[in-house]
């Protein structure tokens, strides 16, 4: 390489010698540098070194500085270095269409749970409940059959279990052998009621011509007194016949009813589901005896689903049954449910009955249910669990319009 000294000096004294340019020319203009440097800037001072130390340090000092504050605020903003990082490698490549939409639902929940609501709007945590219905053995027996376990759904009037009683069953056909007996009484009544009709006529005859042959004398006084205790003999078993056949109508009438009775203990024994839903709990099992009132499965009603809510005194008062309201639930947060208000408590919760001061009232909590629609729980119902958690929107001035990303959203 043309130019560079043969060899030379650094300022300690130690000979410089240009390597091979054809070898290692990086290595001579790196060498030629650190000559041209040397002759023109000879030896630092110790004074300047010093000052050149401390300058490095405050640089450092301040670098260090601006790293933990960067790393303070992504603390506080919740920005994980997972998030950073995984921000960072988004950069370099291009958005696809799915990373896009999960951006922008993303970017939506942030937007609603974090922003204030506009003046009208109140925004709270809520969770899912629904209605539940106990299926429970009305009388005590065995648990024959059940058909159905946990998170089955039912119907209406399905039959999810039966319970055995022999007992039940022998009474019920010594029921209907009365009833059988008690009508073959009412028969023989019957039957008696005729024969003692057809003696009182003949006897009642029988009384009225002795009385006109008594008159024209031709029989005694005997005679017609005879022919009169057997008319008032046959009158009085007439009143004992309809008596006896009255008697079998009500032994019939109640043999029926023990009949009905029974029969209505066992319709009973077969359990069924009183409405639609869910099965949450299974409590009993094939085979165990139970009793009088015994739970033995719990369903969810999943047309009587809502969101249970809280909110202070002051807000809860500006709301009236059947307000608009929104649901956005937590596990499908890109959704907006149409809701209703159905429920607020008259009185408060979590706070003393009696409040004295106004910081106290202010304090006060009250429960709201937010209903949800009919017409989307009847086509989303296998969709709902109940705890789950999510926000509840509700409107203290009926004018406010609602916001757009608040507008129903249901899944297509």
């Amino acid at each position: 390489m043309s130019g560079l000294p043969s060899e030379g000096r650094d300022y300690k004294g130690r000979t410089i010698v240009p390597a091979d340019s054809e070898s290692s020319p990086h290595l001579n203009w790196l060498q030629q540098s650190r000559f041209t440097a040397q002759q023109q800037y000879p030896v630092l001072s110790a004074h300047r070194r010093s000052q050149f130390v401390s300058f490095m340090s405050a640089a450092l000092w301040r670098t260090a500085l601006i790293c933990l504050c960067l790393l303070a605020i992504g603390s506080v903003l919740g920005v994980s270095n997972k998030y950073l990082i995984a921000s960072a490698r988004a950069q370099t490549k291009p958005a696809e269409a799915i990373e896009k939409a999960k951006k922008a639902v993303d970017t939506l929940i942030n937007h609603l749970r974090g922003r204030d609501m506009p003046e009208g709007i109140v925004k709270t945590n809520g969770r899912i409940e629904a209605t539940q219905v106990d299926v429970a053995a009305k009388y005590a027996g065995r648990l024959a059959t059940l058909t159905v376990d946990e998170g089955d759904e039912v119907t209406a009037g399905q039959v999810v279990g039966t319970i055995s009683s022999p007992e039940t069953e022998a009474q019920l056909r010594s029921a209907q052998a009365q009833v059988l007996k008690a009508k073959q009484s009412l028969a023989e009544a019957i039957a008696l009621i005729a024969q003692r009709t057809s003696d009182l006529t003949f006897t009642r005859t029988d009384y009225e011509r002795g009385k006109t042959l008594m008159q024209s004398g031709n029989i005694t006084q005997q005679l017609l007194d005879q022919r009169r205790n057997r008319f008032e003999a046959a009158d009085a078993a007439y009143v004992a016949a309809n008596a006896q056949r009255e008697e079998a109508e009500a032994s019939i009438k109640s043999s029926v009813a023990e009949v009905e009775r029974l029969q209505s203990i066992l319709v009973d024994l077969v359990l069924v589901s009183p409405r639609s839903g869910r099965v949450q709990y299974r409590l009993a099992h094939a085979g165990e005896v139970v009793s009088a009132g015994q739970r033995i499965l719990t369903i969810l009603d999943l047309n009587d689903v809502y969101m249970t809510i809280y909110l202070p005194a002051e807000q809860a008062g500006r709301l009236t049954i059947g307000d608009e309201a929104r649901t956005i639930l937590d596990p499908i947060p890109q959704y907006v449910l149409p809701n209703t208000v159905s429920f607020v408590a008259t009185e408060a919760q979590f706070t003393p009955k009696s409040v004295e001061t106004s910081e106290e009232r202010e304090k006060l909590m009250f429960r709201v249910k937010l209903q949800g629609d009919p017409k989307v729980l009847a086509q989303y119902h296998t969709f709902v669990k109940t705890g789950v958690r999510g926000l509840g929107f509700v409107r203290t001035d009926p004018k406010v319009a609602w916001p757009d990303e608040l507008q129903p959203k249901l899944p297509q």
